[in-house]
Order: structure tokens, then sequence, then C-alpha cells
């Protein structure tokens, strides 16, 4: 999918998963709530837009970076463990890189124990925390601890998303440079009464 979305010209595309179209009765509620989560998304784009053009200006002090940093830990759930061990050069560099990226909000609903992926906050090989839609084919089921967090996950990703492509200069990102190859898994499908076995990748990370 992630190579369909790249060859898209759009500031902003809507995902939803084909399983979950709706009769036409229910398109009102449907639309609101894209209306919602599409709301959602350009707040927190241009916040971070505004953020960029402010330390590409240079003019900006430590109380700023601090802010910033609220922002990435409390609004899009990036947090970085040695962040305080950073001087303001390398501190900056860190911010754009993180805030410069594409972004996406996803529409969960209260998890009644359906099959399927949720948000939860996973720990990163580069030492930073972020949050991500986890699947089930993506937990160790030999670690009881993982499978009880994740089976008592507050909510359920239906996939219903809104996906921001281009950065703040108006440019569109290249999405493969954001996939995590790292986090490729093996999940079982079937078509027509077939049991088949599907590689995927998880898309780029950004805000749900």
């Amino acid at each position: 999918m992630i190579e369909n979305l790249n060859d898209i010209d759009a500031d902003v595309v809507f995902i939803k998963n084909i399983d979950n179209v709706v009769p036409d009765k229910l398109k009102d509620i449907t639309v609101k709530w894209k209306q919602i989560i599409a709301g959602v998304l350009v707040t927190m784009q241009q916040k971070a837009f505004d953020y960029l053009h402010l330390l590409d200006s240079g003019e900006y002090n430590h109380s700023k970076l601090e802010e910033i940093i609220r922002f990435l830990q409390r609004d899009l759930c990036c947090r970085k463990s040695d962040i305080n061990k950073l001087e303001d050069a390398d501190l900056v560099i860190y911010l754009k890189k993180e805030l410069n990226r594409p972004m996406r909000v996803c529409g969960v609903v209260k998890n009644v124990g359906e099959p399927g992926g949720g948000p939860f906050l996973t720990y990163n090989q580069d030492g930073t925390v972020s949050l991500q839609i986890l699947e089930s084919s993506q937990i160790d089921k030999s670690n009881e601890a993982y499978m009880k967090m994740f089976t008592e996950g507050t909510h359920f990703n239906p996939v219903d998303l809104v996906c921001g492509l281009k950065d703040y200069k108006g440019n569109a990102f290249n999405l493969p440079d954001y996939v995590d190859r790292t986090t490729g898994f093996i999940s079982s499908k079937s078509k027509n009464g077939k049991d088949l076995k599907a590689l995927e990748l998880p898309g780029y990370g950004m805000v749900q």
C-alpha cells in the first residue's frame, strides 16, 4: 500500500478498510468522524509545521525547545529516554527529524473482542518510544505478559485513517523511507477456502 500511496499527489488522503464500508443510512455519522480525525491531523500538522519554521529561523531559546519537546511527548506520544542529555544543537536536529515526517491519525473504537490490531506505545530500536498500531501477528505469543497487554488493550483499530503526505515546505514525502523494515511479519489469511500466509510490512510511523 505504501508504494500506491506514494504515487498519489495530495496533501491529505483518507484510507478505509473495505470490510468497514457502511450502508447509506450510516454514512452521515461516518462522514462526521472522518471530519473529526481530519481536523486532528490538520491541527497537529500545522503545529508541527510552525515549530519547524521556527527551528529553521534560528529565533528560538531553550524554553521554546522545551515547549516543542512537550508537544512531541504529550500530543504525538514520541519520547526519547536520553533527551535531557542532548545539547541544544543536537536537540534541534532530533526535533526536526521527529517533526518533519509523514503523519497519520487513526480512528479507533472500543475493544469488544474483535480480531485485529490496536494502538500501543512501542519501544523502538533507536531508543525512542512511539505510538503505533500493532497487529496480533507482531506479538510474541509465548510471552504471557505481552499477550496480556495485547488482549487487555482498550481500543481496536477499524482501519479508518487519514494521512498527511507533504512536509512543511509543501514537498511530498517519499513514504518508503519511513517504513520500519525490522517490523515485517507473516500473517495467516484465507482466500476461496484456501489457507494463505502473507508477508506484511507495517506502514510508516505517524501520529495515531
